[in-house]
């Protein structure tokens, strides 16, 4: 396939067959080492590497000597809580020895509900980016339930690749593409590309998530759809061998769920199509300064109107009441208020809490 180093920023997903042994609950170190030289050898291209992670209960089932057969859900969140220790320790060993440093992020659903929840997470990963690290995510399976998980980690990594603005999401798994049919079955032949993903296609994904794998084919196909819709390309790759990325770009099977557009472009539709909460006018200064692609600070905010949280829409418009663009604030309504007019260094001393810095970042503005 085309290089990786085209992608911006990359999520790849690691399933749990993958990253431990079947037969003895053990860390396969020799191919997660591997997957961390590929990690280095991306950021060494300039690419973000994000990595979704499943294998925290995988590690703590054998930790805790649980049955082979289906856990409680109480055992698996008490196996989750062994796992997710040693997981972590591995990533930062592993990652370490080429010098970079790992995060770990736990999340739920409601991260992704919740709209002031879902912002957090943004921020926090593009925080996290920002300074070099590589964040290692994966659901809290030590609090999730049944009512507020994702259920499985392709469709995790999707939600992910959405929040961060990926370009790339890769699934590595335990098939090498999408197939028409069960592999190995009459007539069945593999995908290289899938441009949408239609109802015959749709049709042809099954329900597997056998042994340590929770996802099948089914949740794959979800999580393309909720990828390329946000205008991140989905591939899915088998990724037993060791050093599995570099495997990829050197031309090994897979399938290519192609985007809708660009990341930036369908999060700047989804921000223009939404309902402003209020609305934000801004002076002559601060409008030059938007059509020069930078954010909205309040030193150029002249008045503040609507009921908003933080995370709301809301419309930017001139001192003649023409509507410039509009965005996500940083800042609820009344805060807003507060800060109208002033300069960032002025902004703490109001708030009484460290400021967030402009009141609509120039990444979360539609025009």
């Amino acid at each position: 396939m085309a290089s990786l180093n085209a992608a911006r920023r990359v999520v790849v997903k690691i399933g749990s067959a993958l990253l431990v042994d079947r037969q003895t609950g053990a860390l396969r170190d020799a191919w997660l080492g591997a997957l961390a030289a590929d990690v280095a050898r991306m950021r060494a291209d300039g690419t973000d590497v994000i990595l979704v992670s499943s294998g925290s209960i995988a590690l703590g089932r054998a930790q805790l000597g649980l049955p082979g057969r289906e856990l409680t859900l109480e055992q698996s969140q008490a196996a989750a809580a062994v796992g997710q220790i040693r997981l972590a320790r591995a990533y930062d060993g592993a990652l370490a020895d080429h010098g970079l440093r790992a995060a770990q992020v736990l999340v739920t659903l409601e991260d992704s509900a919740d709209r002031r929840r879902y912002l957090n997470s943004r921020a926090t990963l593009q925080q996290l980016l920002r300074l070099g690290a590589v964040p290692i995510v994966n659901e809290n399976d030590t609090v999730a339930t049944d009512e507020i998980r994702y259920g499985d980690n392709d469709r995790l990594a999707a939600q992910v690749a959405v929040t961060a603005g990926a370009d790339r999401l890769i699934l590595l798994s335990d098939v090498d593409g999408f197939y028409s049919a069960p592999p190995g079955t009459a007539g069945a032949h593999r995908f290289d590309v899938i441009e949408a993903i239609t109802p015959e296609i749709e049709a042809m994904a099954g329900d597997a998530g056998t042994g340590l794998s929770k996802g099948g084919m089914k949740t794959k196909l979800l999580a393309a759809k909720m990828a390329t819709a946000a205008g991140c390309e989905m591939v899915i790759a088998e990724g037993s061998a060791l050093h599995p990325v570099r495997a990829l770009e050197e031309g090994a099977a897979h399938t290519r769920f192609l985007a809708q557009g660009s990341p930036q472009q369908q999060r700047k539709a989804w921000i223009a199509a939404m309902k402003p909460r209020g609305r934000v006018t801004i002076d002559a200064g601060a409008a030059r300064a938007l059509g020069q692609g930078s954010s909205l600070l309040p030193a150029g905010v002249t008045a503040v109107t609507g009921r908003f949280r933080r995370g709301d829409p809301v419309a930017v418009v001139d001192a003649d009441g023409r509507h410039l663009c509009q965005g996500l604030t940083r800042y609820d309504a009344d805060d807003a208020g507060r800060i109208r007019g002033l300069r960032t260094e002025q902004l703490a001393g109001v708030l009484g809490y460290p400021a967030r810095g402009p009141l609509v970042h120039r990444d979360d503005m539609a025009f």
